[in-house]
């Protein structure tokens, strides 16, 4: 059995949210290095090769996010009910999923890649370049699918040290390894893609002895508990409607994107300027979600409803402390942030006309965020995947009438209403939280 957990209090959270935020910090800096290595040999074709590869890859990875968020639900669950074989046996499901997802996707590859440059066509040097490096990434498909399992499975024990551990692996030894095999052997395009591979395998490796007390005993080894058709069901019911929430999620952006190319060159480059703030506002807030995802979960598994409203609340009131500084911090130091991002002078002052709009956007989105993981503790996936559509119809209404009407605030605006609505949607269903740890413990 494990020892009882500490008292739902704000060293807890912190505990918690602390390691997820300094590991995403370091997230940015790894595409920063491979391009500025790749950079060194002194021609565009190898950049925009790296560049189109990663993104491609990136594309087809992203699908399997859910395994890190389901993941991380269930086994909180079974934790919060002192089941350590399903703690375990949860892990080894998404396992199972990331070995089978990633085989089909080295399998599939001449079909994916073919498809993927039809899609985002380039030129003859660039794509046969991006060729060779996802002919060498993609045999990283295994691991780093897997290591979506491995991170959920670690966020919910509360390990989120072990989780920053590995980041920092993988990022020190891909940043090692691109130097030595792009500078030092002269491998190009080639060598960032080894060294990502390496670093990925690695990484899973590293993942796995972190989560070592999984597979203490032989209890784990149990494939009727394993292979249980209704755990099984649960699993894929859960993660199905993550990957439908995030779909829908992910396109509203791209919409966003999409409509900022009417306004031109200048608007566009600006709204991507501007997008960057938000981008910071999801890496520093996540360790407060991620928090919610623990121990609500846990609360849930252990049919504790006080524990339930307590995890809710104080990951929360960190959040929007969190929200609260960040919106703050854009409003004054916004400015300075566009100058370094942005050289051009209209591009700059374009972005500082639609600055309020980021400044703002962490105080409005701040429910979405922190319900998201208090719904994911929960596993009320079906109710986050319904408010998720039911904002992506608001935001729709919201385009229509407010991009014609008043341009690009009117594209801000509804960016703004869409996440507004998110969080005025599941909170009107918070309530399912709290009963989900009244209802009998689902199988």
């Amino acid at each position: 059995m494990t020892s009882p957990p500490s008292a739902i209090g704000h060293r807890r959270v912190l505990r918690i949210a602390v390691p997820i935020v300094l590991s995403n910090a370091t997230v940015p800096l790894l595409g920063a290095v491979d391009t500025g290595v790749i950079g060194q040999l002194g021609d565009a074709a190898p950049i925009g090769a790296v560049g189109l590869g990663a993104v491609i890859l990136a594309s087809l990875y992203w699908v399997f996010g859910f395994l890190r968020m389901g993941t991380s639900g269930l086994v909180a669950q079974a934790r919060g009910a002192g089941d350590r074989i399903e703690e375990s046996a949860v892990l080894l499901r998404g396992l199972i999923v990331a070995l089978a997802a990633g085989l089909a996707f080295v399998l599939g590859q001449a079909l994916l890649f073919r498809a993927a440059f039809a899609i985002a066509p380039a030129t003859a040097e660039v794509e046969d370049l991006a060729r060779h490096y996802l002919a060498i990434r993609i045999w990283g498909a295994p691991a780093t699918i897997a290591l979506y399992a491995v991170t959920g499975w670690l966020i919910a024990v509360e390990r989120t040290r072990g989780v920053l551990a590995l980041q920092l692996w993988m990022n020190g030894l891909n940043i090692g390894l691109d130097l030595w095999f792009v500078l030092g052997l002269g491998w190009g395009v080639g060598g960032v893609a080894s060294a990502t591979l390496i670093a990925e395998w690695s990484g899973l490796v590293l993942g796995l002895w972190l989560c070592r007390s999984a597979f203490a005993g032989s209890l784990w080894k149990d494939a009727t508990r394993i292979f249980d058709r209704a755990r099984l069901s649960r699993m894929a019911r859960v993660n199905t409607d993550i990957m439908v929430r995030s779909v829908a999620l992910q396109g509203s952006f791209a919409t966003f994107v999409f409509m900022g190319a009417r306004f031109g060159d200048v608007t566009l480059a600006a709204n991507q300027v501007l997008m960057q703030f938000l981008e910071i506002t999801a890496y520093a807030l996540d360790g407060f979600a991620f928090a919610a995802e623990t121990l609500v979960g846990q609360a849930v598994g252990a049919r504790a409803v006080a524990d339930v409203r307590r995890s809710s609340l104080v990951t929360s009131q960190w959040g929007v402390g969190g929200a609260v500084a960040l919106g703050l911090g854009f409003w004054l130091a916004g400015p300075a942030i566009i100058d370094v991002m942005a050289k051009a002078p209209e591009v700059r002052e374009t972005a500082r006309a639609f600055l309020p709009w980021v400044a703002l956007a962490p105080l409005i989105g701040i429910a979405s965020w922190m319900f998201d993981g208090i719904f994911i503790g929960a596993t009320l996936t079906r109710e986050m995947r319904n408010a998720m559509l039911a904002s992506v119809l608001i935001y729709a209404a919201a385009l229509m009438l407010l991009v014609g009407a008043f341009g690009n605030h009117g594209l801000w605006a509804s960016l703004m209403v869409l996440n507004a609505t998110r969080g005025l949607t599941m909170a009107r269903l918070y309530p399912r939280a709290e009963a989900a740890a009244r209802a009998p413990a689902a199988v």
